[in-house]
């Protein structure tokens, strides 16, 4: 049996890989996810299929070309933290972002039993924000008024 950190790090790797089983492998099947609230997804789902309704199938239909990059995974005594950056494009909008996260997993018998996604969810907002009907959103920006380097549109 893998440890609880390879199990983790496997689930991430199925994604990249689209293994839809090695994705699914380490969720218990009364796992409780939290997605941070805040975010366009943002909620309480239990049970891998609400995980797969509510989570994985939106972060396809509401982003292009999502990517998680893991820059580091810490494991202690039936949690594993991993630390890292979302990235994609709204698909509506046509607006890229960059955003840190944090996804904390805890486990019971090698199975993940619950799951917090803590996000930079104000920079997952912006991107997803559609301008209001006078060219700007509601934070005043205009479509196309990001910089890359910037998380938020400049005023």
């Amino acid at each position: 049996m893998p440890s609880e950190q390879e199990a983790v790090e496997a689930h991430y790797a199925g994604f990249e890989t689209g293994d839809w089983d090695a994705v699914l492998a380490l969720l218990d099947p009364a796992i409780v996810w939290v997605e941070a609230a805040g975010s366009p997804i943002a909620g309480t789902y239990v049970g891998p299929q609400a995980v797969v309704d509510h989570v994985f199938t939106a972060l396809r239909e509401e982003w292009d070309g999502f990517a998680l990059a893991v820059d580091e995974i810490v494991a202690a005594a039936g949690t594993v933290v991993a630390l890292g950056t979302y990235s994609g494009t709204d698909h509506r909008t046509g607006r890229a972002f960059e955003a840190r996260v944090a996804h904390v997993w805890h486990f019971e018998n090698g199975r993940a039993v619950r799951f917090e996604q803590i996000a930079d969810t104000a920079v997952l907002d912006a991107a997803a924000r559609e301008p209001a009907a006078g060219g700007v959103d509601s934070a005043g920006c205009a479509p196309g008024a990001f910089a890359e380097s910037q998380d938020v549109c400049p005023r």
